[in-house]
């Protein structure tokens, strides 16, 4: 029995994708019989549009701002650059709005590679664990001492964003539901808050504050220095509202008490080295 020499899987596999991505390419020695077979072809074409109908499942709003005509001739440009890493389609496109950002043809559309950012968010909030949502009556208990020094947990399930050069969370969410209004857009900055609590992804508008504080919170901040991130990002902020809206949509999923001397010591210890 022959035995394969090491790295020669990897060296067909990449051979292999290559062909497929590549087809006006002269193909390696390793696929090189393998390609002129008539079946090769049609499993090229199979993969090709699998990938393509995965990107607009996957990015409806993009594709509906779009037309499924652009859409699809940039996805296939984007699929031969980055084919699937996860046998799960669902996934799949997690650098298709990056792609857009750089994508000539997108330009004009300065907006697009946010839309496309709100719609990966939405796969990635759908598909995350399912957590409980923190109780808000929990927090409400807490000593005013207390509260200051407590750190929140973002829900795994949760996604924000701020767009700070167009108003991204409109175009997204009008183009995300079959029964948008069609009102002229504000052309203003915007933030996007994406949950899924329970059963169904939710999503709403969230100002400049907010995003800072869900920041401050995911880097491992408290309340303290979550919401001295939210007033410095927005002077006028409503800390309270804030903290309420984001309790109600279930943004946290658990809490925890932070020792103030540990964390003292150990920003007295970073300033030292």
């Amino acid at each position: 029995m022959n035995t394969p020499t090491p790295g020669a899987l990897a060296r067909f596999q990449d051979a292999f994708a290559h062909a497929l991505l590549a087809p006006e390419a002269a193909p390696a020695a390793e696929v090189a019989a393998l390609t002129t077979q008539p079946a090769f072809a049609v499993y090229r074409n199979t993969v090709m549009k699998g990938c393509i109908d995965a990107l607009q499942a996957n990015y409806p709003a993009v594709a509906r701002l779009v037309g499924e005509e652009w859409f699809r001739a940039a996805a296939a440009i984007h699929v031969r650059e980055a084919l699937p890493t996860d046998p799960t389609l669902l996934r799949y496109g997690e650098a298709f709005a990056d792609f857009l950002a750089r994508f000539g043809p997108a330009a004009e559309l300065r907006y697009l590679s946010g839309v496309a950012r709100l719609d990966r968010y939405w796969t990635e909030a759908h598909a995350a664990p399912t957590e409980d949502a923190l109780d808000p009556a929990a927090v409400a208990r807490l000593a005013p001492e207390t509260l200051a020094g407590t750190v929140l947990r973002p829900h795994p399930a949760a996604r924000w964003a701020w767009f700070d050069a167009a108003p991204i969370y409109t175009i997204w969410s009008r183009n995300r539901v079959d029964d948008a209004p069609g009102d002229p857009v504000d052309w203003q900055p915007e933030g996007a808050l994406l949950v899924r609590p329970r059963d169904a992804v939710e999503w709403r508008a969230l100002d400049a504050a907010g995003c800072a504080f869900l920041d401050a919170c995911a880097a491992g901040g408290t309340l303290a220095e979550a919401a001295q991130a939210a007033l410095e990002m927005q002077g006028g902020a409503n800390l309270a509202k804030l903290m309420s809206t984001l309790l109600e949509v279930g943004a946290f999923s658990g809490m925890s008490r932070t020792d103030e001397r540990a964390r003292s010591r150990a920003r007295n210890k970073s300033k030292k080295q």
